[in-house]
């Protein structure tokens, strides 16, 4: 099992559709006992925040966000913790959103030191 994410900041390493979360976007991980939790923002979200659990290497979450145009969206996420051989800590993600259609892959890495 890769290391515990609680404390890292991590970012998208690419761009996704205009008005979702892309590479100025940071999430700031929390997790202790198998529940982990994130706060994240930058570029078109104002404010989100995931809760779900772990498994493993196996996340499983739900997500909220509030974007600039003052729309609100949800989804669900199903994640890969992969350690990298630098020691960073990567997400390979598959999430569908629940407030609209969508879905998609996205990968999330963290932030050097």
């Amino acid at each position: 099992m890769a290391r515990s994410l609680d404390g890292l900041v991590l970012a998208p390493v690419a761009d996704q559709a205009p008005g979702q979360v892309g590479t100025r976007t940071r999430f700031t991980y929390h997790e202790d006992g198998g529940r982990i939790w994130a706060e994240y923002a930058g570029g078109d979200v104002v404010r989100g925040h995931l809760v779900g659990t772990r498994e493993g290497d196996r996340l499983d979450f739900r997500y909220v966000q509030l974007k600039q145009d003052g729309t609100t969206a949800s989804g669900h996420c199903v994640s890969t913790v992969v350690e990298l051989p630098d020691g960073r800590v990567r997400l390979d993600e598959t999430w569908q959103w629940e407030s609209r259609p969508g879905s998609g892959t996205s990968v999330v890495e963290q932030l050097p030191s």
